[in-house]
């Protein structure tokens, strides 16, 4: 019911806007909630977009803030497309995490005239956040984290609660801290409810505190919030003070960005290339990784090249050479997938890889054979030849035993190299797969046939 109401009033925007009443629009669209409107506007073009938005922060500046937070790296063209006054305005009606992260897309001097235009303490409070890398624990945080003192007792903590002045991001964990404001131990708002009043809360709290650090990478602290199944997770500093803390909504985000990621990597693509970019983006982003396909094309030319006497002398064994190269690199991306996704989350590492390679060597040979076995019997029926049927087995029994080692081994030496191994594997893999796959059939054919 829910879809179909929304195209409904998508139907009626689109309808609103070819009549240029932006004003109706906004009011049909103050009565959805901040994610639906999000999806709406991302269906527009960019100029009815950015009308449409402008005219929202009018009416609603609240609800225009979190339909921002909803709309990806298309937030980042909208608020460059926005007066910077505008954007301050706009931008104090989220969490400081938020404003950092928008503030962040936009060119160096018109956020620093955001931060100009921003209140004195929310833009400090910005500010703390932007000196921490991007992408870790510490840029994703929000600094207004709720603490009680260790030497309370549980009535204090409650009455400190409910005295709170603080507008509290989650009180489903409550962090408790010393003098110095040390992260000592965490309580749930359950035990505090649930134990006599006059109890310390240091017999009630927790001293073991999963935390991370400001400067852990964003992608190990959705691990372990996920791992832990936990709500919310402490920041502390290099000292194990107390600065922040991330929630659950925000590590939901990092896994949906970090995914995200990681499949537009794998068809070498950039994360800020999607379907809303304009075709200029979109080709300065993808032709430089296309030329490199096509040099290394161009290398596995060569192998095809090397063994033209034995093609004209055999001419049908041009037939078969996409079969050996394509099922060489679908075998290759089968591992290599795997293994992409697992350094991700952190299941295998350069010391645990050897099992991990040792087994997909194993599967590729046994897929290979099976395969080969049956490509070998088709070409056999297919053209009477049975020494084009062992050679096309054979070669597609070396080609799918190298792809299962290469597409394991490829991630993991990328990734000691400090290179992203989701964005340059494939091509190694494919320029792989296609050489020692075109190297092994014709070889083979050369020596047999």
């Amino acid at each position: 019911m829910h879809v179909e109401r929304m195209k409904i009033m998508a139907g009626s925007v689109r309808k609103l806007i070819r009549r240029r009443a932006f004003g109706h629009v906004v009011n049909l669209l103050e009565k959805l909630r901040p994610a639906d409107i999000s999806k709406i506007l991302l269906d527009l073009i960019d100029r009815d977009r950015l009308a449409v938005f402008s005219t929202l922060m009018k009416h609603d500046r609240k609800l225009a803030a979190l339909a921002l937070t909803d709309l990806g790296l298309e937030s980042g063209r909208l608020l460059q497309s926005i007066p910077p006054a505008d954007v301050a305005k706009v931008l104090q009606e989220l969490e400081t995490d938020d404003r950092a992260g928008f503030i962040s897309l936009l060119p160096p001097e018109t956020a620093d005239e955001v931060l100009e235009l921003m209140r004195g303490e929310e833009s400090r409070e910005v500010q703390g956040l932007l000196q921490y890398p991007e992408e870790t624990a510490g840029r994703i945080m929000t600094p207004n984290v709720f603490s009680l003192k260790e030497e309370l007792s549980v009535s204090e903590a409650i009455s400190t609660l409910q005295t709170s002045s603080e507008e509290l991001e989650m009180i489903f964990y409550l962090y408790v801290v010393d003098e110095r404001n040390h992260l000592v131990g965490v309580v749930s708002l359950r035990q505090l409810l649930t134990v006599p009043p006059e109890t310390p809360l240091k017999k009630v709290m927790s001293g073991d505190v999963i935390a991370v650090r400001t400067n852990t990478d964003q992608e190990e602290v959705a691990r372990q919030v996920a791992l832990y199944d936990l709500l919310a997770i402490p920041v502390v500093d290099h000292q194990n003070k107390l600065v922040g803390m991330i929630t659950v909504d925000d590590v939901i985000d990092v896994i949906e960005d970090e995914a995200t990621e990681d499949i537009l990597h794998l068809a070498c693509v950039e994360a800020d290339d999607h379907v809303h970019a304009s075709a200029r983006t979109s080709v300065r982003k993808r032709l430089p990784w296309l030329g490199i396909n096509l040099g290394m094309a161009l290398l596995a030319a060569t192998v095809v090249a090397y063994y033209e006497p034995t093609i004209a002398a055999l001419p049908l064994l041009a037939i078969f050479l996409p079969v050996v190269a394509g099922m060489g690199g679908n075998s290759g991306t089968q591992a290599l997938t795997i293994m992409v996704r697992s350094l991700a989350l952190g299941e295998v590492t350069w010391k645990t890889s050897r099992s991990v390679i040792f087994k997909e060597l194993l599967v590729g040979l046994t897929n290979g054979t099976a395969l080969g076995v049956v490509a070998g019997v088709v070409a056999y029926l297919w053209k009477a030849n049975m020494m084009l049927g062992l050679v096309l087995g054979g070669a597609l029994i070396v080609n799918m035993f190298l792809a299962g080692f290469v597409g394991a081994l490829i991630p993991l030496v990328l990734k000691k190299l400090g290179v992203d191994p989701a964005i340059a594997s494939g091509i190694f893999l494919h320029t792989t797969t296609d050489v020692v796959g075109f190297f092994s059939f014709l070889g083979l054919a050369t020596l047999l046939i």
